[in-house]
């Protein structure tokens, strides 16, 4: 028993065509968009979490460094002011009454500290401590007393194990703590020379927390940022501010709990490597809601995109599948029809797809074979219409060639009534015009020789000398190497004509024509001038203008065929030129290469 071979072929070509445009629209456009879209999403949400976690590194590593540079340049001033030798010794010095101290502190005490604070603009304030009781307290220079033992910066100095101490604390006034100050100062004692150790010497320089605590606020966007201590006290942050009012003076930070490790969402880094810096760090603490606000708004970003394409791409998908299924149907209906005998054309938009070439094809062959079907009909009225139009294209062609022979009948007539009366003007006139008709009628070539054009000129000037009597006369230079070679007909004689019509009969005076044909530096150079009235600059650029233009249709007519011509059998080879002066006459003058030119090389000459 034979077995039915599957194919899968045989399938899809049984699915209508409806369905498999929405079969490719599924599996070809929007399934492709919903992976790719998700593929996309997974890795922007990569990509952003990555970002953010580089700025928030940069936040953390910025903000560092600002505090750190803040808290060195207090430093680099301390350094300076221990080791001023001549401070020392101010210092170390009794005084023997407080007239020899304030002598002292306007010579060289004065301005001693406030010569820092301009360039080191965190620095708030600077301070020495002394227990030297000759020395009366005020401004930078402060007399140790109980409140300054028992304050809380000199008592975390003296613990201190190194020479500097960065100290957190505050200072209360009138023993209020919600009136009390929060103060971060650079503390360093003063024992650089032995010899000037006869009273101690506390140099303290106060930090501007307000610039911290910018510091801080500016990076409020990527991270909560804390500055804490090496006691593991909050010192400044975003949330607390300058901590004026609390129980504490400075709270505890314990955001890990019990555990002192680095949790997730919580950067740590150490402010500084100094001794005096042991410790200290900022704890940067992640703004959550941040990263989740930045991975919404891409996953919307996408969401939107996906149905905007989705969108766009089931409008069009509908679009095309509605031109396929209304011709497709149009296109049946009428084929149906032709089975009928009922040949009517598909009148819709065709388009140039497809369809569009099967409906055209269509429309041809029914019109084709409707057409067929009445030229059997009509085929013997056909066959009568054109014997009647080849008899009157016969007769007209007899009509047309009895006009030349009654003119040229009725020219040898009047010939010979002036031959009999003596008109000898008048006889050579009618002479010249039936030998002009006779050329103008013979002449069948596209190309005369120039002896042939002069001759035709010639017979034109007598005429034109006839008409104007002495007022007009003519002259020829004619180069015998010129005479045999063949120019386009016709192109010598407008020029000619143009200079008699326009050039010659306004003025007063003898006019004179002067045709002048040369072969010069291998060209054949022909020349046309007259002394008439000439033309503006403004005309003659009128004059090129229509020449030269492809579509012109005014006057001038005759130059300007006489330039196509020319133009169209030597291309851009020959030069044509018009020069024309007021009251003075025209000149124009074209040339062609010789090696263009044909040559003719008979020895007839026109009688």
């Amino acid at each position: 028993m034979a077995t039915k071979r599957f194919k899968f072929g045989t399938i899809v070509n049984d699915i209508p065509l409806s369905y498999k445009f929405y079969l490719i629209y599924i599996v070809g456009v929007l399934l492709p968009i919903m992976v790719l879209n998700l593929v996309f999403l997974e890795r922007i949400t990569d990509l952003i979490k990555s970002r953010e976690q580089q700025n928030l590194e940069i936040s953390m590593e910025r903000a560092r460094k600002d505090i750190h540079d803040f808290i060195e340049g207090g430093v680099s001033v301390g350094y300076t002011l221990a080791a001023d030798k001549n401070l020392y010794e101010m210092l170390d010095r009794t005084y023997t009454d407080s007239i020899e101290f304030y002598s002292m502190f306007n010579e060289q005490l004065r301005d001693r500290m406030n010569s820092y604070m301009p360039v080191n603009n965190q620095l708030e304030r600077i301070s020495i401590f002394t227990n030297n009781q000759t020395v009366v307290s005020g401004g930078n220079y402060q007399v140790m007393n109980d409140k300054v033992w028992f304050s809380d910066w000199y008592r975390q100095a003296k613990k201190a194990t190194t020479q500097v101490y960065v100290a957190a604390y505050r200072i209360m006034e009138n023993k209020n703590l919600a009136s009390s100050t929060p103060t971060l100062s650079i503390i360093e004692t003063m024992d650089n020379y032995r010899n000037l150790n006869n009273y101690e010497k506390v140099l303290r320089i106060d930090l501007d927390l307000s610039e911290i605590y910018d510091i801080i606020v500016r990076e409020r966007d990527y991270l909560s940022l804390y500055l804490i201590n090496g006691e593991n006290k909050i010192v400044m942050s975003a949330d607390s501010g300058y901590q004026h009012i609390t129980d504490d003076p400075y709270p505890v930070f314990d955001q890990w709990g019990d555990s002192q490790d680095e949790s997730e969402g919580v950067r740590v880094m150490a402010v500084g490597t100094a001794n005096y810096l042991k410790g200290w760090r900022i704890v940067g603490i992640t703004q959550g809601e941040r990263i989740s606000q930045a991975v919404l708004d891409i996953r919307l970003y996408a969401a939107g995109l996906a149905t905007t394409l989705t969108l766009l791409t089931s409008i069009f998908i509908y679009i095309m599948l509605r031109s396929y299924n209304y011709r497709v149907k149009r296109l049946s209906r009428h084929m149906q029809k032709v089975t009928n005998e009922k040949f009517e054309l598909i009148a819709i938009d065709e388009g140039r797809d497809e369809i569009g070439g099967l409906i055209h094809n269509f429309n041809r062959m029914t019109s084709r074979i409707h057409s067929l079907i009445n030229d059997v009909y009509k085929l013997e009225i056909q066959s009568k219409n054109l014997e009647m139009e080849r008899v009157r294209a016969e007769l007209n062609f007899l009509q047309s060639q009895m006009n030349p022979h009654f003119l040229f009948n009725t020219l040898n007539a009047i010939l010979v009534v002036c031959t009999k009366n003596k008109y000898n003007d008048v006889t050579d006139i009618i002479k010249s015009l039936s030998k002009l008709l006779r050329r103008l009628l013979s002449w069948k070539e596209d190309l005369v020789p120039v002896r042939e054009e002069i001759a035709f000129i010639d017979m034109y000037l007598r005429i034109e000398k006839f008409r104007f009597r002495d007022k007009f006369d003519y002259t020829f230079e004619i180069d015998e190497q010129s005479l045999d070679y063949k120019i386009p007909k016709l192109s010598m004689q407008p020029l000619v004509e143009n200079s008699c019509k326009h050039g010659l009969q306004t003025i007063e005076g003898l006019g004179v024509i002067k045709v002048a044909a040369v072969v010069l530096d291998n060209r054949l150079q022909i020349t046309v001038s007259d002394n008439g009235k000439g033309m503006e600059p403004e005309k003659l650029k009128e004059l090129m203008f229509a020449v030269r233009k492809e579509d012109y249709s005014g006057t001038h007519i005759g130059i300007r065929n006489v330039y196509r011509r020319l133009e169209l059998n030597y291309a851009d080879q020959v030069r044509f030129e018009i020069s024309s002066t007021p009251d003075q006459g025209t000149v124009v003058t074209f040339g062609i290469p010789l090696k263009l030119l044909e040559k003719n090389y008979s020895l007839e000459r026109e009688v």
